[in-house]
């Protein structure tokens, strides 16, 4: 059965189909594949950190996220609003270094006596922090630990996206969601 037997205008169809899966293969962001190169860049948003109890409040963000000699370096600030219209900022930066296993990164927070960057403690109180890279997106975890053995995980997922990254922030304490956030950051 020759093309032309199936329908006249088959050859057009093909043509169409064909073009459409190459506009959607050229428009989608750039795989990340382990790497930090497509994740580097500032970013900016707004967005509404919604509360356990449905409570909200408004948020300014950026994130810049760099490579640096050994892994990479995500530095971010979060700025709340508040209802007397005053607001609060607060920044953090984080050094990643690569691990053995492809695409997770360990928290570089504090320097050991021979200089060396090292994960913080857990058990003492202090955050134990850690990054994947997988696909299109970069998830950075904190897990904290309280006196009582009580645990908090906050999760950030940073996704590409066209023009910038898809935000997803997630706390969670003893498994219960206590706050979250979606918001889209705008590549500057």
């Amino acid at each position: 059965m020759s093309v032309s037997a199936l329908s006249p205008s088959f050859p057009m169809r093909l043509l169409a189909v064909v073009a459409a899966l190459v506009l959607t293969i050229t428009a989608a962001p750039a795989r990340a594949n382990g790497s930090i190169t497509p994740f580097v860049g500032k970013y900016t948003g707004s967005a509404e950190v919604v509360s356990a109890d449905g409570s909200r409040a408004p948020r300014d963000m950026s994130v810049t996220i760099s490579a640096n000699k050994k892994g990479f370096t995500v530095e971010w600030t979060s700025t709340t609003h508040r209802p007397d219209g005053s607001f609060k900022s607060k920044s953090y930066a984080i050094d990643f270094l690569p691990t053995e296993r492809n695409g997770l990164f360990s928290a570089g927070m504090r320097r050991n006596v021979f200089g060396h960057a090292v994960q913080l403690d857990p058990m003492k109180g202090e955050p134990f922090v850690w990054g994947r890279i997988h696909d299109d997106t970069m998830t950075m975890f904190s897990l904290f630990v309280d006196e009582n053995g009580d645990y908090e995980i906050q999760q950030f997922d940073r996704t590409l996206a066209e023009g910038g990254l898809d935000l997803k922030f997630i706390v969670t304490r003893n498994g219960v969601e206590q706050r979250s956030v979606e918001t889209f950051l705008k590549r500057q």
